[in-house]
């Protein structure tokens, strides 16, 4: 399978992350597991996770699905098969997003010790922290990346001027940089990407790893109208895309599924896949069955035609 390099001097990932906030929550230990087993054994090799899964479940504290894929990784000795990224910064209990060094320092032997190695491949920063210099967080990560506890750094949720302004301090600095992004992305939310944070990552390297890929679960197609909003948990949250703009990327990816005999979540993944500037979606899946469909996804072409459909009804 193809693989794509993340950032300058990157690592090599497939062109399709799997996305772990599930596990530990609506993915039991068994499902993940078989989830990571069949991933891995079709020829993919990336695992996102973040030390705040699942901390939103009533009952749990942060760290559960770190703690899945460390016991997989051990009972598999799958840890030269897999590239893992996590991140740091949630609040964990602290009472804020946190970036700093002290933080920094305690919450990556935390994830390390539940991920059950000895580095991290890539560990990101997941929030913007207003209270914390980036020569100080840069200055962490530089410490962690000299005594070999991570191998590579890159940040989530920044804009164009916050990335701009860390490679700055990179660079006058001498401190490592951010190599890769971690964006929201996908046919509806097109925004917070297109433009001057895609012209940055393009011109300085930078890798891309996109999160949203469905829009909540919108792009998947269940969802037509409000009645459809019981379907899910996230009923509330895909709410805001049943709109005519939401109605014409829906027909669209019709369209598009019914040529290539797919279904709409497919489609909607290989868009991400084909953009220009991306390296990889994360998708997550709780199915084998969902699993199976994001890995067509991977695998399916699409053409000028295709494309330009799915361009003009989310433009």
């Amino acid at each position: 399978m193809e693989k794509r390099r993340l950032g300058r001097k990157g690592l090599s990932i497939a062109p399709l992350v799997l996305g772990g906030n599930v596990f530990g929550w609506t993915a039991d230990k068994k499902t993940s597991f078989d989830l990571l087993d069949r991933f891995v054994d079709a020829g993919f090799n990336a695992i996102d996770t973040a030390d705040g899964y699942s901390r939103w479940v009533p009952g749990h504290e942060g760290g559960e699905s770190e703690t899945i894929i460390g016991e997989w990784v051990k009972s598999r000795n799958a840890r030269d098969k897999v590239v893992i990224i996590t991140k740091v910064g949630s609040d964990m209990g602290q009472g804020k997003k946190d970036l700093s060094a002290a933080y920094i320092a305690k919450a990556v032997e935390a994830s390390l010790k539940r991920l059950q190695i000895d580095a991290i491949d890539l560990y990101l920063s997941h929030w913007p922290d207003p209270d914390t210099l980036y020569e100080e967080t840069l200055g962490a990560y530089q410490k962690l990346l000299r005594e070999g506890k991570i191998k590579s750094i890159g940040a989530s949720n920044l804009d164009a001027n916050q990335l701009r302004a860390a490679i700055d301090v990179s660079e006058t600095k001498d401190l490592p940089r951010y190599n890769v992004l971690q964006p929201g992305y996908n046919l509806y939310d097109r925004g917070e990407f297109e433009g001057e944070l895609r012209d940055l990552c393009i011109s300085e390297n930078i890798g891309v790893i996109t999160y949203f890929g469905l829009a909540k679960g919108f792009l998947s197609g269940k969802y037509r109208s409000e009645t459809d909003l019981g379907k899910s948990q996230r009923g509330d949250g895909i709410k805001q895309y049943l709109n005519p703009r939401g109605h014409r990327i829906l027909a669209a990816l019709d369209k598009v599924s019914a040529k290539h005999n797919a279904k709409p979540a497919e489609v909607a993944i290989a868009w991400i896949i084909q953009r220009k500037g991306v390296t990889a979606p994360i998708a997550s899946a709780t199915s084998l069955e969902q699993l199976e469909s994001l890995i067509r996804a991977a695998a399916l072409k699409l053409d000028s035609d295709d494309v330009a459909d799915l361009d003009q009804a989310s433009a």
